[in-house]
């Protein structure tokens, strides 16, 4: 059997008339067509142009080229090996012809435990980052390294020297670029250096690099590009060609991540590429038959729960014609399901116009408000989430609250992308001691602080902290309790330096800042990402009111306002009165009467004025009579502390 490959060609007009035919091996996006990575011998995501890989063993030929004949501007070019480019029946290639040697069945694959990975086992992962969106995916990666059996040390570009890559056997870059084709802020004295004399020799270094970058400018991900030609400058082999994502990036990204992990990790402990070790380390990674527990080898069982029959709510808009409102669909499904599986399943099946974030389970973005909870569609499954009265399930899924809905549960996160790129997070290192450890040279931390610093971190989605808050919705100015979260981790971080310090503590001390949140409670509630958050928010808090004692106009109303108000939602008017005097004024006041009679309820009863009078001579008669808004629940409180605000900045 001859060899196949499939390309897509110039001018793609993104139809979707071969993903229709052959989602297996077509994808397409807003512009243009890749051909997907599970359907290729090299793994790659991309158009083929370049490499023209062969195709897997176990892909039709003839959808493969019925998908070809459906291509309205015939751009998709089937080749078999010896044959030429054609654009007919691929099975017409020369029979003498020898295929390419393809990836070995998913039989041949050896056992991971077969594979020779012992010695040194680091990586580095390095991000270039002026948005954040470069750091949060190298965080992903670091947390998934160690299922490739290596330990990786995720690091921005501003934090090591340019000399530190010498020595390094992997390394995987994830680099944005700023304005027109410019370095980010955090990668630029690395880049000088890179270019001057003092650069190394990269020949034993494998690496692979994700580009970050915006179709609208001219130069489309050329920060990415620099590096990727200067590795391969200094002698670095690539193992993973590199990726150029635009700003819908998740997909693309994730391919390059599944890909690169793999290839990277399949460098044994003396450098060498095994290049067969790259499927079994799939497959590993995959929880197949090489997954262990307690020392043991066995097959993960596969977990399923009984069908529930469940009504689902799910929100619905439409943008051109701005109505908006619930579809109610009563199924039975599965109760392992995921809510993400559920909505595509009513996709599916209901209604193929239902638009919401697709993605792997850990995909930030794809957050949902489901039953009142914030929640990763992805991690959770039905069974967890739905409630159940008298025997039937019930299951409300709505988008975020706090962004702009664009159509049915898609929410734009440009609130919260804006606050987070306006803020700088990006770590400005400072001059610190190290100690020499078998890995080399490397800085130093006390444990508890490192321990404190990866709790403040392990937030799963910053989108979705993001909408926990109830201020975020009424006051677009908060920068909001993600990005306070962030900063206030980063000020804790004894690699931080003073500059760096003093930036981020002028963002989370500012009036948009942490003083504008109005109830943390909202957090606290959103389960562990709540509470971790919400403890960050408190310690911010408690520190900026120490710093400049809350001394705007409103002062110390406000500050007892947030203590009687903010936290517990009631309102006692005598107990504010009174810590608003403060204990000098309580006593001159009682001096006068007039704590007595607030405490008694002598005034302010709601009665005519005359039974004030009459209060002064019969106390029993005032007793009871104060208003509803002494020791009672404030609705909305959180939109009083926005107006508080508001007459601070008008007066």
């Amino acid at each position: 059997m001859a060899s196949v490959s499939v390309w897509i060609d110039e001018g793609c007009i993104v139809c979707d008339a071969c993903e229709e035919t052959y989602p297996e091996v077509f994808h397409v996006t807003e512009d243009t067509c890749f051909i997907k990575a599970d359907s290729r011998t090299d793994g790659n995501f991309d158009t083929n142009q370049t490499s023209k890989s062969v195709v897997k063993d176990d892909i039709d030929l003839e959808i493969l080229q019925e998908a070809a004949d459906g291509c309205p501007v015939d751009v998709i070019i089937i080749e078999t090996m010896g044959g030429g480019a054609s654009e007919g029946d691929a099975s017409e290639a020369p029979a003498e012809v020898e295929p390419e040697v393809a990836a070995p069945a998913a039989a041949e694959v050896p056992a991971a435990a077969e594979v020779s990975m012992g010695g040194d086992r680091s990586l580095l992962v390095l991000f270039g980052t002026q948005s954040g969106n470069s750091e949060d995916l190298c965080a992903k990666i670091g947390k998934s390294a160690s299922t490739y059996g290596l330990e990786a040390t995720v690091k921005g570009m501003d934090e090591i020297q340019i000399g530190d890559l010498a020595g390094q056997m992997r390394v995987l870059i994830v680099c944005s670029t700023w304005g027109e084709g410019d370095m980010p802020d955090n990668a630029e004295d690395l880049w000088v250096a890179a270019k001057g004399d003092g650069a190394p020799n990269l020949a034993g270094t494998h690496f692979s690099i994700c580009a970050l970058g915006d179709t609208s400018y001219e130069f489309y991900c050329q920060s990415g590009i620099d590096w990727d030609v200067w590795f391969e400058k200094q002698g670095a082999n690539r193992v993973v060609a590199r990726v150029d994502c635009d700003v819908d990036y998740d997909e693309m990204a994730n391919g390059w991540v599944a890909e690169a992990l793999p290839h990277i990790a399949a460098v044994d402990g003396d450098g060498v590429y095994q290049e067969d070790a790259v499927e079994a380390l799939k497959a590993k990674a995959a929880g197949g038959k090489t997954a262990v527990a307690a020392g043991s080898a066995f097959d993960i069982p596969a977990v399923e729960r009984a069908e529930l029959q469940v009504n689902i709510r799910v929100f619905r808009y439409d943008a051109v014609s701005g109505e908006s409102g619930h579809d109610v669909w009563a199924c039975a499904i599965p109760g392992h399901l995921s809510v993400t599986e559920v909505l595509r399943l009513l996709k599916a099946t209901e209604d193929g116009s239902l638009t919401f974030r697709d993605g792997s389970p850990d995909d930030a973005t794809t957050g949902l408000l489901v039953n009142g909870r914030l929640i990763l569609p992805g991690r959770v499954a039905l069974a967890d989430i739905a409630t159940t009265r008298n025997g039937e399930s019930s299951l409300r899924i709505d988008p975020l609250p706090g962004y702009d809905v664009i159509r049915d549960l898609v929410v734009d996160h440009s609130d919260y992308q804006t606050h987070l790129s306006a803020s700088k997070p990006w770590m400005r290192g400072a001059t610190r001691g190290a100690s020499q450890l078998e890995q080399g040279v490397m800085g130093t931390m006390e444990a508890p602080l490192a321990a404190t610093l990866h709790i403040a971190g392990d937030i799963a989605s910053y989108q979705l902290l993001h909408s926990a808050s109830d201020t975020t919705p009424h006051n677009r100015s908060y920068v909001g309790p993600a990005v306070v979260a962030r900063l206030w981790a980063r000020c804790n971080d004894s690699r931080l330096s003073a500059a760096g310090r003093a930036s981020h503590l002028e963002v989370v001390q500012g009036p948009n800042g942490i003083k504008a949140e109005a109830d943390m409670s909202s957090i606290h509630r959103q389960g562990r990402m709540g509470v971790i958050a919400a403890l960050a928010l408190l310690e911010a808090k408690t520190a900026t009111l120490e710093a400049d004692g809350f001394t705007g106009r409103h002062g110390k109303h406000v500050w007892w306002f947030t203590e009687t108000v903010k936290f517990s939602g009631q309102l006692n008017e005598t107990t504010l009165a009174g810590a608003t005097l403060g204990p000098f004024g309580m006593a001159k006041n009682a001096l006068t009467g007039i704590l007595p009679r607030m405490a008694l309820g002598f005034t302010r009863n709601g009665a005519p004025m005359m039974r004030d009078l009459q209060a002064l001579f019969m106390p029993p008669g005032s007793v009871g009579k104060m208003p509803k808004i002494i020791n009672s629940k404030v609705d909305d409180h959180h939109e009083i502390v926005a107006l508080y605000n508001a007459f601070d900045r008008r007066f």
